[in-house]
């Protein structure tokens, strides 16, 4: 067990300042129970055993954390010495927590810093966080904090020049305050859930639960109709009966709810705001429940009235003839009603285990999709079981094959090629595409792609990440994290891609050019940088689409929050190009002092005020899919003041250590300080400064909302469980949160 429980936790909430003698006591209790399931029989620990509690990734800090907590120099540190050092860095003075601070710094013990231990330090500090950074850089960062620093120039920081340095910047003794609740922390309550009575929860969610009270209610009026008709035959028929009419509605209507066609041209029309299409995957997911549901309930009423038919002296049928054969005559088509009802409950089965989270996001994708293919049988399986299905399918069914037709007509209708390909750092391959004549998109905008060469019968979605400007290419970004998804990167990856052996030579020759260029541009200025991993290829394909998703809605937002997680930033790249390029129509340059101003009137198209993006990563590499595309937003709004500029960008590298641990204090005031001289970031190269660690959520909306830039709507595309973390800010400040399906 470690000794630190999660680090990742948050400190508890007497540690942000002083603790209370009731707190102060727990803590301690929970510090000595922790230190006594790792320590020998002697009661100490030994340094192997400290960096195992610590659990930190470089054992610089664990060393040197040691040797100060090891105040006999005995080797091995007590109880007792452990808790009078974490006394000290919770309730001691702030000159004794910096001083503590100077101690880890000096690491020769001579009393002051020189550039070299300064560099050790910093060093270490990087690779704790994760963050790789050329040597150069490295003196840099370590030149710029000790030239900050060294005040009288003596080649040397003394404590009191460090201390005066710190003093300096708003927030660094508030740090040092908190960061040993960082080390040693129980483990937090899970956070409360919003609860589901509070106005601003039935403000946020009216329209889904107005749905789902009419489909409830649906349901009740159709079972109560069904079974009142056939009371007569014993409840276990009116059972099945009333289950039967209800699964007559929901196995033709859960294919409504997967015309993405017709979604999309509804988000177009006023019922977007009544109906919440946002939320059709969860409904059919829903409706797929409560068909199985209704399915063994309505299974098990049959089971039970053929039991009861098998048990009377006047039947001449045993109980598995009634169940498994077509001898009773039972069903409207060939007394098929029983087989059929029988092989429909063993493919529901299959269809919704394989449709778990579990296999879907284990890279099994194929699975689920095969299996699902199997509605095609199970429609005709209905059909021959239940005597009215095909009334309940006419509309719903027609509307279902006739946007498959439209779909296969259009996909087909050109055969595409992808034209160029760059390998990204953690698996994500960016497919540049030839783009079709007719192919209209909106921003944020997803498809459908194959690619027969990798796959012949599969299409998988995948979001736009170029702008509709862009009339040539289009763009897509895919992380590897499947089978299929796994063989596309694995067939660039080798140096003869799949389809492009035949042209060889040709590649060779325009990879050779293209290599005499520094860069290639493409629409707007945004570049891609030229590399090994970048290659010119011819290898058919084909999409289908486009699709609309929630984020339509950005353009008629009037402040717009984009918060992307990880590769979840690809819907917001082809938005952000989008606004910047509409941003820019407005813009009006004098052609003789060549002054710019911008219209301050909005138009239909959009009726932003402000659009904050965040992006948060795991690492450094990360950052490298569309660092071309930031930096040009910054540079085409170079020229207008900080309060003018519509888009604002906001940057978070989770393995990163936050600035109020105190191992990252010196690398956290280096990278500020070389980041004012040389005017940009030194992890990503932007103006916008990279931040540490998960962003405070309540301090980020509260900042939000003190702008007043217009009603706040938050755009999300990321992992399920931040997205309910962000639901539940939004709720308390008032903002409307749309989630992308990710």
């Amino acid at each position: 067990m470690s000794l630190l429980g999660n680090t990742a936790l948050p400190e508890p909430e007497g540690c942000r300042g002083t603790m209370s003698a009731e707190e102060d006591t727990k803590w301690l209790q929970w510090v000595t129970r922790q230190f006594e399931t790792i320590a020998g029989e002697d009661g100490e620990i030994n340094l192997q055993d400290f960096k195992r509690a610590l659990n930190v990734k470089e054992s610089f800090f664990a060393e040197r954390f040691f040797t100060l907590f090891d105040s006999d120099g005995s080797g091995t540190i007590t109880l007792q010495e452990l808790r009078e050092a974490l006394t000290m860095l919770i309730h001691g003075s702030p000159t004794d927590k910096l001083r503590f601070l100077f101690q880890v710094y000096d690491v020769n013990g001579s009393g002051s810093i020189d550039v070299d231990e300064l560099r050790i330090v910093l060093r270490s500090c990087l690779r704790e966080s994760a963050i790789s950074l050329p040597e150069e850089k490295l003196d840099q960062l370590t030149l710029a904090l000790f030239e900050s620093a060294d005040k009288d120039c003596s080649g040397a920081i003394t404590f009191e020049e460090l201390q005066d340095e710190l003093q300096r910047l708003p927030g660094v003794m508030e740090n040092l305050t908190i960061s040993a609740a960082h080390w040693l922390t129980p483990p937090a309550a899970h956070p409360r859930r919003p609860r589901p009575l509070t106005a601003a929860y039935w403000h946020n969610h009216r329209s889904h639960l107005l749905c789902l009270a009419v489909y409830v209610g649906l349901h009740v009026l159709l079972f109560a109709l069904a079974a009142s008709a056939h009371r007569a035959l014993g409840a276990s028929v009116m059972v099945a009966k009333g289950c039967g009419q209800c699964l007559n509605f929901d196995c033709s209507f859960i294919a409504v709810l997967m015309l993405r066609r017709c979604l999309t041209w509804l988000r177009g029309t006023w019922l977007a705001q009544v109906l919440p299409l946002d939320h059709n995957i969860q409904f059919h997911q829903l409706m797929g429940y409560v068909v199985v549901g209704l399915s063994l309930v309505h299974s098990v009423a049959h089971v039970v009235n053929f039991a009861l038919r098998a048990q009377t002296e006047a039947s001449p049928f045993q109980f598995w003839e009634l169940l498994l054969t077509t001898r009773p005559g039972i069903g409207w088509v060939c007394g098929l009603a029983s087989p059929t009802g029988v092989a429909l409950l063993l493919l529901l089965l299959l269809m919704s285990a394989c449709s778990s989270s579990c296999v879907r996001r284990s890279g099994h994708f194929e699975v689920f999709y095969w299996t699902h293919v199997s509605y095609l049988p199970m429609w005709l399986l209905l059909i021959l079981h239940g005597p009215n299905f095909w009334k309940w399918l006419l509309i719903p069914g027609t509307l279902f094959f006739l946007e498959k037709a439209v779909s296969l007509a259009a996909s087909r209708m050109e055969a595409l090629c992808i034209m160029e390909v760059n390998l990204l750092p953690s698996k994500v391959t960016h497919l540049l595409i030839k783009r079709p004549s007719l192919f209209h998109y909106r921003p944020g905008d997803y498809l459908y792609l194959n690619i027969p060469s990798i796959a012949r019968y599969e299409w998988h979605p995948f979001t736009i990440s170029s702008a509709p400007e862009q009339k040539d290419i289009i763009w897509l970004h895919i992380r590897s994290q499947g089978q299929w998804t796994n063989r596309l990167y694995e067939s660039f990856k080798k140096s003869d891609p799949v389809g492009c052996g035949s042209k060889r030579l040709s590649r060779s020759l325009k990879m050779r050019r293209s290599q005499r260029k520094p860069q290639l541009s493409d629409y707007r200025g945004v570049s891609v940088v030229s590399s090994e991993n970048h290659q010119f290829c011819n290898i058919k394909c084909y999409i289908d689409g486009p699709y609309g998703t929630p984020t339509r809605r950005i353009f008629a937002s009037e402040h717009a929050v984009l918060i992307g997680a990880g590769i979840g930033i690809t819907p917001f790249a082809s938005i952000l190009q989008s606004i910047l390029y509409r941003h820019q129509k407005r813009k009006h340059i004098c052609p003789s002092c060549q002054h710019s101003w911008m219209e301050g009137i909005q138009d239909d198209d959009m009726k932003l005020h402000k659009v904050d993006f965040i992006w948060i990563n795991r690492d450094q590499r990360s950052f490298e899919w569309f660092v071309s595309l930031l930096t040009k937003l910054e540079m085409d709004q170079a020229e207008e003041t900080q309060e003018g500029r519509l888009l604002e960008l906001h940057m978070y590298m989770t393995s990163a250590l936050g600035k109020n641990d105190m191992k990252a204090i010196g690398l956290q005031m280096a990278l500020d300080l070389l980041a004012k001289k040389e005017k940009k970031d030194s992890i990503t190269g932007l103006q916008t400064r990279t931040q540490p660690g998960r962003p405070d959520w309540n301090k980020v909306f509260q900042k939000v909302a003190a702008e007043k830039k217009g009603k706040v709507q938050v755009f999300f595309c990321g992992s399920p469980a931040l997205a309910k973390v962000l639901k539940g800010h939004c709720e308390q400040f008032g903002f409307k949160f749309f989630q992308e399906n990710f």
